[in-house]
């Protein structure tokens, strides 16, 4: 069986519970209805075509590795308005540091404030997780670089990060 978007076989992420979630209902329990379409893993690459640039186009922005389909906020992301350039990335440092400079959007959290990151998971579950529906996840954050599985990626050691809540 292979990967939702990126081809390689699913069964290196069995050991890391997420399979299901990535087959989106493959296995024998079927997903709600009411949870949208089957999530899936975006490269760096894949996130960038949907950054708000074309009319007709889906928008969408990563925060802490979990990409958000914010077309529905349009006039805030879409191509000339005031957060654009949070899209098509993962722009997880400029959430936590409310800052569009180039230099901040980056899934990089090195080196934040304790002040900074409290806000990051502020804005990540009353903002885009209570407004905005989950579409996929970065490749980054169960990926190694060479697109391989990561079989030592634990959710529950990634900073910032609840699986639980995001499935």
């Amino acid at each position: 069986m292979a990967g939702p978007a990126l081809g390689w076989p699913l069964w290196p992420l069995a050991a890391l519970g997420l399979v299901v979630a990535l087959t989106a209902g493959a296995g024998p329990e079927p997903r709600p209805a009411e949870r949208g379409p089957p999530v899936r893993l975006f490269t760096e690459e894949e996130l960038a075509r949907y950054g708000g640039e074309e009319e007709d186009q889906p928008i969408y922005l990563a925060v802490k590795g979990v990409v958000f389909d914010v077309t529905s906020g349009r006039e805030f992301y879409g191509r000339g308005a005031p957060y654009n350039a949070l899209t098509g990335k993962d722009s997880t440092r400029g959430v936590a540091k409310m800052s569009l400079d180039p230099s901040d959007l980056t899934h990089d959290t090195t080196g934040l404030s304790a002040k900074e990151l409290e806000s990051l998971d502020d804005v990540f579950t009353n903002v885009y997780k209570a407004k905005y529906p989950i579409v996929g996840y970065t490749a980054r954050r169960i990926l190694n670089e060479d697109g391989s599985p990561n079989l030592d990626f634990k959710p529950e050691d990634q900073p910032h990060f609840d699986i639980k809540d995001e499935f």
